[in-house]
Protein backbone atom coordinates (compact mmCIF):
# COMPACT_ATOMS: atom_id res chain seq x y z
CA UNK A 1 0.00 0.00 0.00
CA UNK A 2 1.47 3.35 -1.01
CA UNK A 3 1.66 6.33 1.34
CA UNK A 4 -1.38 8.12 -0.13
CA UNK A 5 -3.64 5.07 0.08
CA UNK A 6 -2.48 4.44 3.63
CA UNK A 7 -3.39 8.01 4.58
CA UNK A 8 -6.86 7.67 3.01
CA UNK A 9 -7.77 4.44 4.78
CA UNK A 10 -9.78 5.10 7.95
CA UNK A 11 -8.82 3.74 11.32
CA UNK A 12 -11.09 1.08 12.90
CA UNK A 13 -12.18 3.46 15.66
CA UNK A 14 -13.22 6.06 13.09
CA UNK A 15 -15.18 3.52 11.10
CA UNK A 16 -16.97 2.36 14.23
CA UNK A 17 -17.88 5.97 15.11
CA UNK A 18 -19.34 6.45 11.64
CA UNK A 19 -21.37 3.23 11.91
CA UNK A 20 -22.60 4.27 15.35
CA UNK A 21 -23.73 7.70 14.11
CA UNK A 22 -25.93 6.32 11.34
CA UNK A 23 -27.22 3.57 13.63
CA UNK A 24 -28.40 6.24 16.07
CA UNK A 25 -29.88 8.26 13.19
CA UNK A 26 -31.87 5.29 11.89
CA UNK A 27 -33.07 4.20 15.32
CA UNK A 28 -33.91 7.61 16.76
CA UNK A 29 -35.33 8.83 13.45
CA UNK A 30 -37.39 5.65 13.04
CA UNK A 31 -36.37 5.37 9.40
CA UNK A 32 -36.93 2.30 7.24
CA UNK A 33 -33.34 2.72 6.07
CA UNK A 34 -30.36 5.07 6.18
CA UNK A 35 -27.40 4.84 3.82
CA UNK A 36 -24.27 6.97 3.93
CA UNK A 37 -20.85 7.49 2.40
CA UNK A 38 -17.74 9.51 3.24
CA UNK A 39 -15.30 10.93 0.69
CA UNK A 40 -11.74 11.87 1.63
CA UNK A 41 -8.98 12.93 -0.70
CA UNK A 42 -11.31 12.44 -3.65
CA UNK A 43 -11.97 8.78 -2.79
CA UNK A 44 -14.89 7.06 -1.09
CA UNK A 45 -13.30 5.77 2.12
CA UNK A 46 -16.39 4.53 3.95
CA UNK A 47 -19.91 3.32 3.18
CA UNK A 48 -22.52 2.23 5.67
CA UNK A 49 -26.21 1.46 5.96
CA UNK A 50 -28.78 0.68 8.63
CA UNK A 51 -32.19 -0.81 7.91
CA UNK A 52 -35.32 -2.08 9.61
CA UNK A 53 -35.32 -5.19 7.43
CA UNK A 54 -32.86 -7.73 8.77
CA UNK A 55 -30.30 -8.87 6.21
CA UNK A 56 -31.56 -6.46 3.57
CA UNK A 57 -29.48 -3.32 3.93
CA UNK A 58 -29.11 -0.89 1.01
CA UNK A 59 -25.70 -0.14 -0.45
CA UNK A 60 -24.15 2.75 -2.30
CA UNK A 61 -25.83 1.71 -5.56
CA UNK A 62 -29.44 2.01 -4.34
CA UNK A 63 -31.27 5.13 -5.49
CA UNK A 64 -33.10 7.48 -3.14
CA UNK A 65 -34.84 10.70 -4.02
CA UNK A 66 -32.58 13.67 -3.18
CA UNK A 67 -35.03 16.59 -3.30
CA UNK A 68 -33.38 19.99 -3.23
CA UNK A 69 -29.88 18.69 -3.81
CA UNK A 70 -31.24 18.82 -7.38
CA UNK A 71 -30.89 22.60 -7.11
CA UNK A 72 -27.11 22.30 -6.93
CA UNK A 73 -27.11 20.33 -10.18
CA UNK A 74 -29.26 23.04 -11.78
CA UNK A 75 -26.88 25.72 -10.50
CA UNK A 76 -23.94 23.89 -12.11
CA UNK A 77 -25.70 24.06 -15.48
CA UNK A 78 -26.35 27.79 -15.08
CA UNK A 79 -22.72 28.40 -14.15
CA UNK A 80 -21.67 26.55 -17.31
CA UNK A 81 -23.77 28.98 -19.34
CA UNK A 82 -22.04 31.85 -17.56
CA UNK A 83 -18.57 30.43 -18.18
CA UNK A 84 -19.39 30.01 -21.87
CA UNK A 85 -20.38 33.68 -22.09
CA UNK A 86 -24.03 32.96 -22.88
CA UNK A 87 -25.20 34.94 -19.87
CA UNK A 88 -23.98 37.10 -17.01
CA UNK A 89 -25.05 36.46 -13.45
CA UNK A 90 -26.11 40.11 -13.34
CA UNK A 91 -28.44 39.71 -16.32
CA UNK A 92 -32.14 40.21 -15.62
CA UNK A 93 -34.13 37.07 -16.32
CA UNK A 94 -36.15 38.94 -18.97
CA UNK A 95 -33.07 39.14 -21.19
CA UNK A 96 -33.04 35.39 -21.74
CA UNK A 97 -36.50 34.20 -20.63
CA UNK A 98 -39.01 36.92 -21.54
CA UNK A 99 -42.64 37.06 -20.53
CA UNK A 100 -42.49 35.54 -17.06
CA UNK A 101 -43.72 38.66 -15.27
CA UNK A 102 -40.75 38.50 -12.88
CA UNK A 103 -38.10 39.38 -15.43
CA UNK A 104 -36.40 42.07 -13.35
CA UNK A 105 -34.95 39.38 -11.07
CA UNK A 106 -31.32 38.62 -11.93
CA UNK A 107 -29.77 35.22 -12.53
CA UNK A 108 -27.57 35.65 -9.44
CA UNK A 109 -30.60 36.48 -7.30
CA UNK A 110 -32.34 33.31 -8.42
CA UNK A 111 -29.25 31.21 -7.72
CA UNK A 112 -28.84 32.68 -4.23
CA UNK A 113 -32.56 32.85 -3.31
CA UNK A 114 -32.54 36.63 -3.05
CA UNK A 115 -35.05 37.31 -5.82
CA UNK A 116 -37.93 37.95 -3.41
CA UNK A 117 -40.06 35.18 -4.93
CA UNK A 118 -42.49 33.03 -2.95
CA UNK A 119 -41.11 29.97 -1.20
CA UNK A 120 -43.70 27.65 -2.75
CA UNK A 121 -46.10 27.45 -5.68
CA UNK A 122 -49.75 28.44 -5.37
CA UNK A 123 -52.32 25.67 -5.21
CA UNK A 124 -51.86 22.21 -3.71
CA UNK A 125 -48.57 20.97 -2.24
CA UNK A 126 -46.36 20.67 -5.30
CA UNK A 127 -44.15 17.94 -3.87
CA UNK A 128 -47.11 15.59 -3.44
CA UNK A 129 -49.09 16.33 -6.60
CA UNK A 130 -48.33 15.70 -10.29
CA UNK A 131 -46.53 18.34 -12.29
CA UNK A 132 -49.40 18.27 -14.79
CA UNK A 133 -51.26 20.54 -12.37
CA UNK A 134 -48.65 23.24 -13.14
CA UNK A 135 -48.20 23.03 -16.92
CA UNK A 136 -46.83 26.59 -17.40
CA UNK A 137 -44.58 28.99 -15.53
CA UNK A 138 -47.62 31.13 -14.77
CA UNK A 139 -49.02 28.18 -12.79
CA UNK A 140 -45.75 27.88 -10.85
CA UNK A 141 -45.49 31.60 -10.08
CA UNK A 142 -49.15 32.48 -9.50
CA UNK A 143 -50.73 35.92 -9.52
CA UNK A 144 -48.55 37.29 -6.70
CA UNK A 145 -45.08 35.80 -7.27
CA UNK A 146 -43.16 38.35 -5.15
CA UNK A 147 -43.12 38.23 -1.38
CA UNK A 148 -40.15 40.59 -0.89
CA UNK A 149 -38.31 43.24 -2.86
CA UNK A 150 -35.76 41.53 -5.13
CA UNK A 151 -32.28 41.75 -3.64
CA UNK A 152 -33.46 42.82 -0.20
CA UNK A 153 -32.79 39.57 1.67
CA UNK A 154 -32.46 35.83 1.43
CA UNK A 155 -35.77 33.99 1.06
CA UNK A 156 -35.66 30.39 -0.13
CA UNK A 157 -37.70 29.92 -3.30
CA UNK A 158 -38.54 26.68 -5.06
CA UNK A 159 -40.24 28.51 -7.97
CA UNK A 160 -37.00 30.46 -8.43
CA UNK A 161 -35.20 27.26 -9.38
CA UNK A 162 -38.01 26.30 -11.74
CA UNK A 163 -37.19 29.55 -13.55
CA UNK A 164 -33.51 28.57 -13.67
CA UNK A 165 -34.41 25.20 -15.15
CA UNK A 166 -36.49 26.95 -17.81
CA UNK A 167 -33.59 29.34 -18.43
CA UNK A 168 -31.29 26.38 -19.12
CA UNK A 169 -33.84 24.94 -21.53
CA UNK A 170 -34.28 28.29 -23.33
CA UNK A 171 -30.54 28.81 -23.90
CA UNK A 172 -29.74 25.17 -24.75
CA UNK A 173 -32.87 24.47 -26.78
CA UNK A 174 -33.29 21.10 -25.05
CA UNK A 175 -35.15 19.77 -22.01
CA UNK A 176 -33.54 20.30 -18.60
CA UNK A 177 -33.06 16.58 -18.07
CA UNK A 178 -31.28 16.11 -21.41
CA UNK A 179 -28.92 18.99 -20.73
CA UNK A 180 -28.20 17.66 -17.25
CA UNK A 181 -27.33 14.21 -18.53
CA UNK A 182 -25.16 15.37 -21.43
CA UNK A 183 -23.31 18.18 -19.65
CA UNK A 184 -23.02 17.02 -16.02
CA UNK A 185 -23.99 13.42 -15.32
CA UNK A 186 -22.19 11.69 -18.19
CA UNK A 187 -18.92 13.66 -17.94
CA UNK A 188 -18.74 13.00 -14.19
CA UNK A 189 -19.72 9.35 -14.51
CA UNK A 190 -22.92 9.72 -12.48
CA UNK A 191 -24.80 6.91 -14.21
CA UNK A 192 -27.01 6.22 -11.18
CA UNK A 193 -28.46 9.74 -11.04
CA UNK A 194 -31.70 10.27 -12.95
CA UNK A 195 -34.98 12.15 -13.10
CA UNK A 196 -37.01 8.95 -12.79
CA UNK A 197 -36.20 6.06 -10.43
CA UNK A 198 -34.06 3.22 -11.74
CA UNK A 199 -33.89 -0.14 -10.01
CA UNK A 200 -32.65 -0.79 -7.43
CA UNK A 201 -34.30 2.10 -5.63
CA UNK A 202 -35.84 2.63 -2.21
CA UNK A 203 -39.52 3.25 -1.67
CA UNK A 204 -40.57 6.43 0.09
CA UNK A 205 -42.36 6.05 3.41
CA UNK A 206 -44.24 8.19 5.91
CA UNK A 207 -43.74 6.97 9.47
CA UNK A 208 -46.55 7.70 11.95
CA UNK A 209 -45.33 10.28 14.49
CA UNK A 210 -46.82 8.49 17.50
CA UNK A 211 -46.79 4.81 16.53
CA UNK A 212 -44.40 2.42 14.82
CA UNK A 213 -46.43 2.05 11.65
CA UNK A 214 -45.94 3.55 8.22
CA UNK A 215 -47.53 4.09 4.81
CA UNK A 216 -46.07 4.65 1.32
CA UNK A 217 -45.76 8.16 -0.04
CA UNK A 218 -46.79 8.93 -3.64
CA UNK A 219 -43.93 9.28 -6.15
CA UNK A 220 -44.87 12.16 -8.41
CA UNK A 221 -43.23 13.53 -11.54
CA UNK A 222 -42.76 17.20 -10.66
CA UNK A 223 -42.94 18.55 -14.20
CA UNK A 224 -41.63 22.11 -14.39
CA UNK A 225 -40.53 21.89 -10.76
CA UNK A 226 -37.98 19.18 -11.65
CA UNK A 227 -35.07 21.63 -11.51
CA UNK A 228 -35.93 22.30 -7.86
CA UNK A 229 -36.23 18.74 -6.59
CA UNK A 230 -36.83 15.91 -9.06
CA UNK A 231 -33.63 13.86 -8.99
CA UNK A 232 -32.90 10.37 -7.71
CA UNK A 233 -29.33 9.37 -6.87
CA UNK A 234 -27.11 7.13 -4.78
CA UNK A 235 -24.52 7.75 -2.10
CA UNK A 236 -21.73 6.72 -4.49
CA UNK A 237 -22.86 9.11 -7.20
CA UNK A 238 -23.37 11.94 -4.74
CA UNK A 239 -19.97 11.32 -3.16
CA UNK A 240 -18.44 11.64 -6.61
CA UNK A 241 -20.47 14.82 -7.16
CA UNK A 242 -19.20 16.17 -3.82
CA UNK A 243 -15.64 15.58 -5.02
CA UNK A 244 -16.45 17.63 -8.11
CA UNK A 245 -17.86 20.42 -5.93
CA UNK A 246 -14.56 20.43 -4.02
CA UNK A 247 -12.13 20.31 -6.93
CA UNK A 248 -13.99 21.11 -10.11
CA UNK A 249 -13.61 19.27 -13.40
CA UNK A 250 -12.74 21.13 -16.59
CA UNK A 251 -15.20 18.96 -18.52
CA UNK A 252 -18.02 20.51 -16.49
CA UNK A 253 -16.85 23.49 -14.36
CA UNK A 254 -13.34 24.54 -13.40
CA UNK A 255 -12.08 24.79 -9.84
CA UNK A 256 -12.57 28.56 -9.64
CA UNK A 257 -16.21 28.34 -10.70
CA UNK A 258 -17.13 25.70 -8.12
CA UNK A 259 -15.23 27.75 -5.53
CA UNK A 260 -17.42 30.70 -6.52
CA UNK A 261 -20.51 28.58 -5.91
CA UNK A 262 -19.28 27.93 -2.35
CA UNK A 263 -18.77 31.62 -1.52
CA UNK A 264 -21.49 33.52 0.37
CA UNK A 265 -23.82 35.32 -2.02
CA UNK A 266 -26.67 35.87 0.43
CA UNK A 267 -26.73 36.45 4.19
CA UNK A 268 -28.46 33.90 6.40
CA UNK A 269 -32.16 34.25 7.02
CA UNK A 270 -32.75 36.14 10.28
CA UNK A 271 -32.76 33.83 13.29
CA UNK A 272 -31.02 30.94 11.55
CA UNK A 273 -27.56 29.89 12.69
CA UNK A 274 -26.08 29.19 9.29
CA UNK A 275 -23.66 31.11 7.08
CA UNK A 276 -26.09 31.97 4.32
CA UNK A 277 -26.27 30.72 0.77
CA UNK A 278 -23.86 30.62 -2.14
CA UNK A 279 -24.80 29.97 -5.77
CA UNK A 280 -26.84 26.80 -5.50
CA UNK A 281 -25.12 25.75 -2.28
CA UNK A 282 -26.06 26.14 1.36
CA UNK A 283 -23.33 27.25 3.78
CA UNK A 284 -23.02 26.22 7.41
CA UNK A 285 -20.68 26.06 10.38
CA UNK A 286 -19.95 23.17 12.73
CA UNK A 287 -17.91 24.73 15.51
CA UNK A 288 -14.99 26.42 13.75
CA UNK A 289 -15.45 24.26 10.66
CA UNK A 290 -17.01 25.86 7.58
CA UNK A 291 -19.06 23.64 5.32
CA UNK A 292 -20.90 23.85 2.04
CA UNK A 293 -23.49 21.54 0.57
CA UNK A 294 -27.23 21.09 0.42
CA UNK A 295 -30.06 19.30 2.11
CA UNK A 296 -33.03 17.81 0.37
CA UNK A 297 -36.43 16.36 1.12
CA UNK A 298 -39.49 15.15 -0.73
CA UNK A 299 -42.35 13.14 0.77
CA UNK A 300 -40.80 9.79 1.65
CA UNK A 301 -37.17 10.89 1.49
CA UNK A 302 -34.56 13.10 3.17
CA UNK A 303 -31.01 13.74 1.96
CA UNK A 304 -27.87 15.63 2.90
CA UNK A 305 -24.58 16.31 1.10
CA UNK A 306 -21.95 18.36 2.96
CA UNK A 307 -18.25 19.03 2.45
CA UNK A 308 -15.37 20.74 4.19
CA UNK A 309 -12.79 22.18 1.81
CA UNK A 310 -10.22 22.68 4.57
CA UNK A 311 -10.42 19.03 5.60
CA UNK A 312 -10.96 17.62 2.08
CA UNK A 313 -13.81 15.52 3.48
CA UNK A 314 -17.41 15.15 2.31
CA UNK A 315 -20.32 13.03 3.47
CA UNK A 316 -23.66 11.97 2.00
CA UNK A 317 -26.65 10.66 3.97
CA UNK A 318 -29.90 9.39 2.42
CA UNK A 319 -33.00 8.01 4.16
CA UNK A 320 -36.44 6.91 2.97
CA UNK A 321 -38.71 8.63 5.47
CA UNK A 322 -40.65 11.89 5.23
CA UNK A 323 -39.28 13.16 8.53
CA UNK A 324 -37.33 12.03 11.56
CA UNK A 325 -33.77 11.77 10.25
CA UNK A 326 -31.93 15.12 10.05
CA UNK A 327 -29.94 14.00 7.03
CA UNK A 328 -27.91 17.20 6.69
CA UNK A 329 -27.05 17.21 10.38
CA UNK A 330 -25.96 13.59 10.25
CA UNK A 331 -23.82 14.25 7.16
CA UNK A 332 -22.14 17.18 8.91
CA UNK A 333 -21.48 14.92 11.90
CA UNK A 334 -19.85 12.31 9.65
CA UNK A 335 -17.55 14.96 8.20
CA UNK A 336 -16.60 16.05 11.72
CA UNK A 337 -15.99 12.48 12.92
CA UNK A 338 -13.44 11.87 10.18
CA UNK A 339 -11.85 15.32 10.17
CA UNK A 340 -11.45 15.47 13.95
CA UNK A 341 -10.30 11.88 14.49
CA UNK A 342 -7.92 11.82 11.52
CA UNK A 343 -6.78 15.34 10.59
CA UNK A 344 -5.75 15.89 7.01
CA UNK A 345 -2.08 15.43 6.21
CA UNK A 346 -0.67 18.56 4.57
CA UNK A 347 0.85 18.20 1.16
CA UNK A 348 4.66 17.94 1.24
CA UNK A 349 6.32 21.30 0.73
CA UNK A 350 8.09 21.45 -2.59
CA UNK A 351 9.93 24.38 -4.16
CA UNK A 352 9.17 25.64 -7.63
CA UNK A 353 11.22 24.20 -10.47
CA UNK A 354 14.02 26.27 -11.93
CA UNK A 355 11.93 27.09 -14.98
CA UNK A 356 8.98 28.16 -12.83
CA UNK A 357 11.18 30.20 -10.49
CA UNK A 358 12.62 32.16 -13.40
CA UNK A 359 9.14 33.56 -14.12
CA UNK A 360 8.13 34.37 -10.55
CA UNK A 361 7.50 38.01 -9.48
CA UNK A 362 9.82 37.76 -6.47
CA UNK A 363 10.23 41.54 -6.44
CA UNK A 364 6.62 41.82 -5.24
CA UNK A 365 7.08 39.49 -2.29
CA UNK A 366 7.81 40.56 1.26
CA UNK A 367 6.71 43.48 3.45
CA UNK A 368 4.64 46.41 2.21
CA UNK A 369 2.95 49.21 4.11
CA UNK A 370 -0.42 50.81 3.62
CA UNK A 371 0.22 53.96 5.61
CA UNK A 372 1.57 52.55 8.87
CA UNK A 373 -0.19 49.17 8.58
CA UNK A 374 2.29 46.41 7.81
CA UNK A 375 1.32 43.84 5.18
CA UNK A 376 3.09 40.92 3.54
CA UNK A 377 2.84 39.68 -0.03
CA UNK A 378 3.42 35.96 -0.43
CA UNK A 379 3.59 33.92 -3.60
CA UNK A 380 1.40 30.84 -3.20
CA UNK A 381 2.09 27.40 -4.62
CA UNK A 382 -0.63 27.78 -7.27
CA UNK A 383 0.99 30.97 -8.61
CA UNK A 384 -1.46 33.35 -6.95
CA UNK A 385 -0.40 36.23 -4.72
CA UNK A 386 -1.67 36.64 -1.18
CA UNK A 387 -1.78 40.06 0.46
CA UNK A 388 -2.29 39.79 4.22
CA UNK A 389 -1.85 42.04 7.24
CA UNK A 390 1.05 41.26 9.54
CA UNK A 391 -1.21 41.96 12.53
CA UNK A 392 -3.91 39.53 13.57
CA UNK A 393 -6.70 41.52 11.94
CA UNK A 394 -7.13 43.19 8.59
CA UNK A 395 -7.96 42.46 4.99
CA UNK A 396 -6.51 39.35 3.42
CA UNK A 397 -6.96 38.56 -0.26
CA UNK A 398 -5.70 36.30 -3.03
CA UNK A 399 -4.88 37.64 -6.50
CA UNK A 400 -4.73 35.98 -9.90
CA UNK A 401 -2.10 37.01 -12.45
CA UNK A 402 -3.38 38.64 -15.65
CA UNK A 403 -1.64 38.71 -19.05
CA UNK A 404 -0.99 42.47 -18.82
CA UNK A 405 1.05 42.06 -15.62
CA UNK A 406 -1.72 43.13 -13.25
CA UNK A 407 -3.41 40.98 -10.63
CA UNK A 408 -7.16 40.51 -10.01
CA UNK A 409 -8.56 40.02 -6.50
CA UNK A 410 -10.21 36.65 -5.90
CA UNK A 411 -11.37 36.91 -2.30
CA UNK A 412 -12.33 39.19 0.53
CA UNK A 413 -12.62 42.96 0.34
CA UNK A 414 -10.53 43.15 -2.83
CA UNK A 415 -12.54 40.67 -4.91
CA UNK A 416 -12.54 41.91 -8.50
CA UNK A 417 -10.19 44.82 -7.73
CA UNK A 418 -6.94 45.32 -9.64
CA UNK A 419 -3.49 45.22 -8.06
CA UNK A 420 -0.72 46.85 -10.10
CA UNK A 421 3.00 47.15 -9.55
CA UNK A 422 3.93 50.72 -10.50
CA UNK A 423 7.49 50.94 -11.80
CA UNK A 424 10.13 53.64 -11.89
CA UNK A 425 11.92 54.64 -15.07
CA UNK A 426 14.65 52.07 -14.40
CA UNK A 427 12.05 49.28 -14.19
CA UNK A 428 12.21 48.73 -10.44
CA UNK A 429 8.97 48.62 -8.45
CA UNK A 430 8.07 51.93 -6.80
CA UNK A 431 4.86 50.91 -5.07
CA UNK A 432 1.73 48.80 -5.36
CA UNK A 433 -1.55 50.39 -6.36
CA UNK A 434 -4.70 48.56 -5.17
CA UNK A 435 -8.14 50.13 -5.49
CA UNK A 436 -6.60 53.60 -4.95
CA UNK A 437 -4.54 52.41 -1.94
CA UNK A 438 -0.78 52.89 -2.21
CA UNK A 439 1.42 50.22 -0.65
CA UNK A 440 5.06 51.25 -0.12
CA UNK A 441 8.21 49.46 1.02
CA UNK A 442 8.56 51.79 4.01
CA UNK A 443 5.77 53.41 6.05
CA UNK A 444 4.80 56.62 4.21
CA UNK A 445 7.84 56.38 1.95
CA UNK A 446 8.75 59.89 0.86
CA UNK A 447 9.73 58.86 -2.69
CA UNK A 448 6.37 57.21 -3.38
CA UNK A 449 3.23 59.08 -4.47
CA UNK A 450 1.44 58.79 -1.12
CA UNK A 451 -1.96 60.54 -1.34
CA UNK A 452 -1.88 63.75 0.67
CA UNK A 453 1.93 63.85 0.57
CA UNK A 454 4.49 63.10 3.27
CA UNK A 455 5.65 65.67 5.81
CA UNK A 456 9.14 66.71 4.61
CA UNK A 457 10.50 66.67 8.17
CA UNK A 458 9.80 62.93 8.34
CA UNK A 459 9.45 60.84 11.47
CA UNK A 460 10.31 62.54 14.77
CA UNK A 461 9.79 62.36 18.50
CA UNK A 462 7.79 64.61 20.76
CA UNK A 463 9.03 68.01 21.87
Amino acid sequence: MDELAEDLELLPATRRALRHRIAVAQSAGRAPSVVAAVLRGGEVVWEGARTSVEGHGPDGNVQYRIGSISKTFTAVMVMRLRDEGLLSLDDPLEKHLPGTGVGRVTVAQLLSHTGGLAAETPGPWWERTPGALRPALADVLGEEPFKLTPGSRHHYSNPGYTLLGSLVEALRGRPWEEVLRAEVLEPLGLDRTSAAPLAPHAGGWAVHPWADVMMPEPLEDLGLMAAAGQLWSTTRDLARFAGFLLRGDERVLGAESVREMRRPSAPPEPGLADLGYGLGMQLAAHGERRLAGHGGSLPGFVAGLWLSEADDVAAVVLANCTSGVPASGVAVDLVAIVADAEPRFPQPWRPFTEAEAARLPLELCGPWYWGTAAHAVRLLADGALELAPVAATGRTARFRAEPDGSWTGLSGYYTGETLRAVRREDGSVSHLDLASFVFTREPYEAQAPVPGGVDPRGWRGIG
